[in-house]
């Protein structure tokens, strides 16, 4: 109980401190259930201060399973679940990232549950971790898995289309491997990038402005550590921030 509370405490101040220089912020769900009770309770008192702050609450939880089980994930995530009793909010998260390696019948029901709250989803298609190369860079006649991915989110990417020609299916496209990202938005000209990596593993914001080829809103990058870990987190923010405008504007 005590972990939770000083888990909130500090979500509340990071994000009093750091909210005017960001746009979103994406807990990392492992960390906050690995607490139990306690745990999501903080996560919901994150939920509300970045509403406060007016920021996008993106929950990074990289779900994925057989349909039946994807739709409960959309109603814990987004929605909402009626019982006999009344209905059971879930989280109520702006967004969330999902695991696509079930295919297309099992990302169907969380479009489903974004398209009901105006939420968005971001696909996992090259992560940022050294050991995503042993399956998502394997070649195949179609392409390595993380295009065949990328051709996947493009095709579904009509479900969420924003009148700003960007769609609420999203991706999430490692930073640390900006070799990729230039191809990925060639398969993908309407997704919004998410694009981890940069600050603590080492990925160079200087090398992603393919990402932002469509403009500016076309590309999230967080920086967990690397703010949250860093002396000043506002400062380190604001630096981030002024860097990737000027990348974004190029």
């Amino acid at each position: 109980m005590l972990a939770g509370r000083a888990v909130a405490a500090h979500c509340r101040e990071l994000i009093a401190r750091v909210g005017p220089h960001c746009v979103a912020v994406k807990p990392q769900l492992a960390c906050f259930e690995r607490l139990g009770p306690a745990g999501w309770e903080a996560l919901e008192a994150a939920r509300e201060a970045s509403r406060q702050a007016g920021l996008i609450f993106l929950a990074d939880g990289k779900r994925g399973d057989v349909p039946v089980t994807a739709a409960a994930y959309g109603q814990a995530l987004v929605g909402s679940t009626p019982t006999p009793w009344g209905e059971v909010p879930g989280l109520g998260a702006d967004a969330f990232t999902a695991n696509p390696l079930l295919g297309r019948d099992a990302l169907e029901p969380l479009l489903d549950a974004c398209a009901a709250a105006g939420a968005g989803i971001f696909v996992l298609v090259r992560t940022s971790n050294p050991g995503a190369a042993d399956l998502m860079d394997v070649a195949g006649p179609a392409g390595s898995l993380h295009e065949r991915i990328a051709a996947l989110v493009d095709e579904l990417s009509g479900r969420l289309l924003g009148d700003c020609g960007l769609s609420g299916v999203g991706a999430v496209v490692g930073a640390t491997e900006p070799e990729h990202i230039a191809r990925l938005r060639e398969l993908m000209p309407r997704t919004v990038f998410l694009l981890p990596g940069v600050g603590a593993q080492g990925g160079d914001p200087g090398l992603l402005g393919a990402a932002f080829a469509p403009g500016p809103a076309a590309a999230i990058v967080p920086s967990s550590r690397g703010i949250a870990g860093a002396p000043d987190p506002a400062a380190a923010a604001r630096e981030l921030r002024e860097t990737l405008w000027d990348i974004s504007n190029a």
